[in-house]
């Protein structure tokens, strides 16, 4: 060892003396479980700025003087020999280093970046030493294995080329490749995520696994050049040697609010048009859907995290499905959407699989074999947002992925013998078209939803957003849509300046404050005004035989209440929220859930695709059918039809039902106008 390392081993020594004593004592009563001696590279800098700029410039003197410092404690554990652990840097500086602008001047330094993981590879082991053995004289030679390895070939004995390598006795240590991906929040737009694998040694693999965000310090490597077709080009690939990984748990962990914002954001939270200001914001180019634009800023937000009833989290993410006549702005809402939220990621149904959404199975290009995970669109954005455009042109079988996804917010995968669980805690802003087009304004509109009752009744608030003709109104949207292009083709002196509009900058990190620093509870006076709305609209449906609500909207609703003191800053959750959720309620029921036949609030259109009258029906109509069969063997379909004339039931109702009892398999057709139950 030359001098200069030996000074530095010395500096280090005493710096771990000083500061470090208790925390080496507490790891060796754990060593070897736990290997890791963690050093906050703050506490290095202000015991020594030099010894901390040079682990930046020269990482690998700098690691290694570090463990032969913590060598020198001579500590022996029984049965293990010296105590030697990894000495692993964290709170190295980022300086806000993209993983896109990583570059060959970061080559052989220590870095820093933060990143989500997007695959993980199996655990490899990689020979540490290794050890030779001579076939002639029988001589041993043991050798480190360093970057540039050369394997021994001649014996310094018997000067032979007789060395044979002796795997069984070498050392090895576990190796294991991932790759991480720049964060969502730090994509700039239009502009694809940079990647970066990772090479993950000893006791740090498995500490990461596809859909974490994480912070990396490393050193930057070159991986050898490929030949190709006898040629080799002096084109190197590059892999970051972790030194340390840390879990980034919190969201909008990356927007960085300086003391001075966080007084404006208090400022803004007192002003008397704070929900106007934040709900025009929202898609501002849209004109009118004020209740739609207030819902999706209540989204943002989110209801108060980290809940929990006897050990079981509590979703606080909202979900909302905009599904309306073609050419109404419903991808423009989830574009908006986009430009604000933090963290968002936006996919379309036409070019989506399930697995795209949830999690893949591929085959491992990280260690040469087998098969790997790989996170999707839903895991990579969880703690944030996901738009998903074209709702309805999922298939049925991407589609039931969804079904975990949104209620119990993970995904469960068992493919290729591998099985895994990964935390999606993302909230889904949908958009879809109408099965037939358009809308039947006559008809009930979940009729006319070609997407599983099972499925939407996942969301917490749907939003029919149709294309009435009304002059009063079509005149308005029409200047409103004159004077946006106007304005666009003006120069910026010409533009006449929104006042109301929120700078999206700023709007973001008010967002993102609130997410990371506000958590309201409910008041006895918000959970009064909820609980008597609840028990007025059962009370109402027990008398009018009806289902208007649920428990899982009444959930919906504390969501929305709490998403809403949220947007004020308030840690409570006053009556006045609890009023607000519940006018989106009354909103979403008069659009969607009321029954044209009878005009009642009915949650079974929503649960089940179908009005109770509707159900009623189709149990008389199966009920008719299998009295029929009991006494004739088969069912006429002009008996049928008679028989549920005593009951008022219509013709063409009694044909519709006939053909989805088939469709469904509860009756089939033995020939043509007869029926028989499956």
């Amino acid at each position: 060892m030359d001098e200069d390392l030996s000074s530095l081993v010395e500096a280090l020594h005493d710096f771990f003396d000083s500061s470090y004593l208790l925390k080496i004592n507490e790891l060796v009563a754990h060593y070897p479980a736990r290997k890791s001696f963690n050093v906050d590279y703050h506490d290095l800098e202000k015991y020594d700025y030099d010894i901390a700029d040079r682990l930046i410039k020269k990482p690998d003197e700098v690691i290694a003087a570090a463990k032969e410092a913590v060598k020198k404690f001579n500590i022996l554990v029984p049965g293990h020999g010296i105590f030697s652990p990894n000495v692993r840097f964290f709170n190295v500086p980022d300086n806000n280093l993209l993983i896109e602008n990583i570059s060959s001047k970061n080559l052989g330094e220590l870095i820093s970046v933060k990143g989500v993981v997007n695959r993980r590879a199996d655990v490899m082991h990689k020979m540490q030493i290794a050890v030779y053995k001579c076939q002639v004289c029988d001589s041993i030679y043991k050798t480190v294995v360093e970057r540039g390895f050369v394997p021994l070939k001649r014996c310094e004995s018997c000067k032979r080329i007789a060395l044979k390598q002796m795997d069984e006795e070498s050392k090895f240590v576990d190796l294991q490749k991932a790759e991480v991906q720049e964060l969502l929040e730090r994509v700039r737009g239009g502009t694809p995520a940079a990647r970066i694998e990772l090479w993950i040694e000893d006791d740090a693999v498995n500490s990461i696994v596809p859909g974490d965000n994480v912070e990396i310090v490393g050193v930057l490597r070159l991986k050898p050049p490929i030949a190709q077709k006898g040629k080799q080009e002096m084109i190197y690939g590059r892999y970051l040697e972790v030194n340390s990984i840390r879990s980034l748990r919190r969201d909008f962990e990356e927007i960085e609010i300086s003391k001075d914002e966080e007084k404006q954001i208090a400022d803004f939270s007192k002003d008397v048009q704070l929900v106007k200001k934040i709900t025009e914001s929202i898609a501002p180019s849209i004109y009118g859907h004020t209740e739609v634009k207030y819902a999706i800023a209540l989204q943002i937000f989110g209801g108060t995290k980290g809940k929990t009833t006897k050990g079981l989290p509590i979703r606080d993410d909202i979900h909302i499905i905009l599904i309306g006549d073609p050419g109404i702005a419903k991808s423009r809402f989830l574009q908006s959407v986009m430009e604000i939220a933090p963290k968002k990621i936006y996919v379309s149904g036409k070019s989506v699989s399930g697995v795209g959404l949830t999690v893949a199975v591929e085959k491992d290009e990280l260690s040469g074999g087998g098969w790997t995970l790989k996170a999707g669109a839903l895991v990579l954005a969880s703690g944030g947002l996901a738009a998903i455009d074209e709702f309805d042109k999922i298939e049925d079988e991407d589609r039931a992925a969804l079904h975990e996804v949104m209620e119990s917010q993970t995904v469960s995968i068992a493919k290729a013998g591998l099985v895994a669980t990964f935390k999606t805690k993302t909230a889904i802003l949908a958009a879809a078209n109408p099965k037939f087009g358009r809308f039947n304004q006559n008809k009930n509109l979940v009729e006319q939803f070609d997407i599983p009752p099972s499925l939407m009744s996942r969301f917490d608030l749907i939003f029919p957003i149709l294309d009435i003709l009304d002059i009063e109104k079509d005149s308005k949207l029409a200047e409103y849509i004159l004077n946006a292009h106007q304005q666009a083709s003006l120069s910026e002196t010409e533009k006449t300046l929104d006042n109301e509009l929120i700078d999206k900058d700023f709007l973001r990190k008010y967002i993102s404050y609130s997410r990371r620093h506000i958590f309201p509870k409910l008041t006895r006076d918000a959970m009064d005004k909820l609980k008597e709305y609840y028990l007025d609209l059962r009370k109402r449906g027990k008398d009018s035989g009806t289902v208007p609500i649920t428990p899982r909207y009444l959930e919906g609703l504390i969501r929305l209440s709490e998403a809403n003191a949220k947007m004020r800053l308030s840690q409570s959750v006053e009556s006045s929220d609890a009023e607000v959720a519940i006018h989106l309620m009354n909103y979403i029921m008069e659009k969607v859930m009321i029954d044209k036949e009878t005009g009642l609030a009915d949650v079974s259109i929503i649960e089940t695709g179908k009005t109770k009258s509707q159900l009623e029906r189709s149990e008389i109509i199966f009920d008719i059918i299998k009295e029929l069969c009991r006494k004739f063997d088969v069912a006429e379909e002009s008996q049928i039809i008679n028989e549920a004339k005593n009951y008022n039931i219509e013709e063409h109702h009694i044909m519709r039902i006939l053909g989805e009892l088939v469709k469904n398999g509860q009756v089939y057709k033995p020939a043509h106008g007869k029926y028989h139950p499956a």
